[in-house]
């Protein structure tokens, strides 16, 4: 496993996959085989593949340290691309497809629309994190400020989940297992950064009692 993680070229299958959704879209789009709604039909699909991605970004770092594959580190970055863009998709779908580009219509549903609001917010926090996701920007920035910036990912999730579970209001399913997936993933972080902060106490505590 570790060799086939290492491999420059493993993240060519991987980006491969990883387009699949998008292009059984056209496919279908093509073939007429969106439904009765295609509008609906896209809008939900990419905001499910913008969930789904966002939380497999956040997986990352846990799966890497449970299974001890510490390259799975190498798809992060990959990953939460890949929940931008079908974020844009998904945003697009909606401005283009929806309101054809009416920007008093849409600011009238930011506004009025709480489902719309909350899901305006989790795209927004999702730009600067695609923006700063190259090894440039973590050199400009720091590593600690860059860490900072992106543990926005956790409230973009959230935010997500929300838009999620008002837009569908009657079946949640779906939503309350995204909801769980992203909480118990969040629990996880918060109890790693605990158990790390325990742990570097008693060497702080010896560094200053050193006369």
């Amino acid at each position: 496993m570790h060799p086939l993680l290492q491999n420059k070229w493993t993240k060519v299958p991987v980006f491969a996959l990883c387009l699949v959704p998008a292009g059984l879209l056209v496919w279908q789009g093509l073939h007429h085989g969106l439904g009765a709604n295609p509008i609906e039909r896209i809008t939900h699909a990419t905001g499910d593949w913008t969930l789904r991605f966002l939380i497999i970004a956040l997986a990352i770092t846990p799966l890497r340290k449970v299974l001890r594959l510490p390259e799975l580190i190498r798809f992060r970055r990959m990953f939460g691309l890949f929940a931008f863009f079908y974020g844009c998709l998904h945003f697009t779908t909606y401005i283009w497809l929806d309101k054809f580009f009416d920007v008093a219509e849409m600011i009238k549903d930011v506004e009025k629309r709480r489902f719309i609001t909350v899901g305006f917010t989790a795209f927004v926090l999702m730009i600067p994190l695609a923006l700063t996701s190259t090894a440039g920007w973590i050199r400009r920035l720091g590593g600690k400020r860059w860490q900072i910036i992106h543990r926005a990912i956790y409230i973009s999730a959230t935010a997500g989940v929300i838009h999620y579970y008002w837009l569908v209001k009657s079946d949640v399913r779906k939503p309350l297992f995204y909801g769980a997936l992203v909480f118990l993933l969040l629990a996880w972080r918060i109890g790693d950064w605990l158990q790390r902060r325990r742990s570097s106490a008693p060497v702080r505590a010896a560094s200053t009692s050193t006369p």
